[in-house]
């Protein structure tokens, strides 16, 4: 199942994906924010998404082609937006936390990592 949040400003579109982005869904999703990128930035969350299927990959490369960035928290999304060559959101205050540099193996800390 997948969950799709949509918050938005002037100039940016961002776009939380939640759980399994799969199948008819991510095409589902790709149509739905293809009628929305014209003038603005696209960043998209992956931070709560728990699968990605070929489909899924294939809609994240094409978002990427077409300028979107993307956030990731998890060893699993950061290695899927490294596999995919897509590109890491920069800033602060895309997702609402303050952005971290590097990631850190050590401890119970987690690092707020933007892929």
């Amino acid at each position: 199942m997948l969950r799709v949040e949509i918050q938005g400003s002037p100039d940016t579109l961002i776009l939380k994906l939640e759980g399994r982005f799969t199948g008819d869904e991510a095409e589902h999703t790709r149509s739905l924010v293809a009628h929305c990128l014209a003038g603005v930035k696209l960043v998209v969350d992956l931070t709560e998404v728990t699968f990605i299927d070929s489909v899924g990959e294939g809609v994240l490369s094409f978002l990427g082609r077409f300028g979107a960035e993307f956030i990731a928290q998890t060893s699993y999304t950061l290695d899927i937006c490294e596999r995919l060559h897509i590109r890491l959101a920069r800033g602060e205050g895309l997702d609402g936390n303050a952005s971290s540099a590097s990631r850190s193996a050590a401890g119970p800390h987690k690092p707020n990592k933007k892929c």
